[in-house]
């Protein structure tokens, strides 16, 4: 009803799960698996279809198998009855090999986790940024090597890249040393791409920013998030501010929705009988129901 075609793909951006095995409360206080069902539950009373959902890393807190099998359990029903394909990203707190086995039902492997998924036309390229045994973020040479040979065709509906370490600056005191690091390399490789949008996780809270051009959202953790009213010089953790990214893939742009998690009052409301008879109004019907000042 607007001067925008519907949107051509759609993609739920979930990040930092951070499930523990046996279904341990992270932390011993956050309980992970209410507020990813919640996520879960969240998408299916939408009514929205997305063509994807991409956890972009940090899917288990320690990389135990039994974590992972927890979360495949929480998440693939809802997936399937979306039909959307699922698409998982490696994060500093995974174990790759265990995540190869839970998760992507192959042979474990230390190797790192890159693929290339084809969702519709619309490229999604997953980048493993984990370096064994640490939290910051890094690439080798030979991956910046095979993403500029996959990056040397483009796709039909252009590229998303998904990676854990999303690199953009942080405020937070210490997590910058826990960045994602030779942003440089990577930046050669992706300038002048067609990759349209650059999905990341690990900040745990939602923030976007611009990379070689290219823009970056990152996806607010679904377990805890930062607290960035703080006091300064000091890095705190809240189980509250949760939530998930919508990312509506258009024609001519790419636009990052945040969705909160959870259950609030209603302050105001148009239903669906509303929303019918807008779509059968004239457009100076539409700007004088619903545009005009009262």
């Amino acid at each position: 009803m607007g001067q925008h075609s519907p949107a051509s793909h759609l993609i739920a951006h979930i990040s930092d799960t951070h499930f523990l095995g046996n279904g341990r409360p992270l932390y011993g206080t956050v309980d992970t698996t209410r507020s990813l069902h919640r996520a879960m539950e969240q998408l299916e009373r939408s009514g929205l279809r997305p063509d994807a959902i991409v956890f972009t890393g940090d899917i288990t807190d320690k990389g135990e198998p039994d974590a992972y099998s927890q979360v495949m359990e929480a998440v693939e029903p809802t997936a399937t009855r979306l039909g959307s394909a699922l698409i998982w990203v490696m994060g500093n707190h995974d174990e790759r090999s265990a995540f190869r086995t839970g998760l992507l039902g192959e042979a474990g492997s230390a190797a790192p986790v890159d693929s290339v998924v084809d969702v519709k036309g619309l490229r999604v390229i997953v980048l493993d940024t984990s370096v064994p045994g640490y939290h910051h973020g890094d690439l080798s040479l030979a991956q910046i090597d095979w993403l500029r040979d996959v990056l040397a065709e483009p796709a039909e509906q252009g590229t998303l890249l998904a990676l854990h370490h999303p690199p953009v600056p942080t405020p937070l005191p210490l997590m910058d040393i826990l960045e994602l690091r030779n942003q440089s390399r990577l930046a050669e490789v992706v300038s002048g791409s067609d990759i349209r949008a650059i999905l990341g996780g690990h900040l745990h809270y939602a923030t976007t920013g611009l990379f070689a051009g290219i823009p970056v959202s990152v996806a607010a953790a679904t377990c805890y998030t930062m607290d960035l009213s703080a006091p300064h010089r000091e890095l705190t953790g809240i189980d509250g501010g949760q939530s998930v990214n919508l990312v509506h893939v258009y024609g001519d742009q790419v636009v990052h929705s945040v969705v909160p998690l959870g259950r609030f009052p209603v302050a105001t409301h148009f239903g669906e009988d509303f929303l019918a008879r807008m779509e059968v109004s004239s457009g100076q019907e539409r700007i004088e129901a619903f545009s005009q000042q009262a």
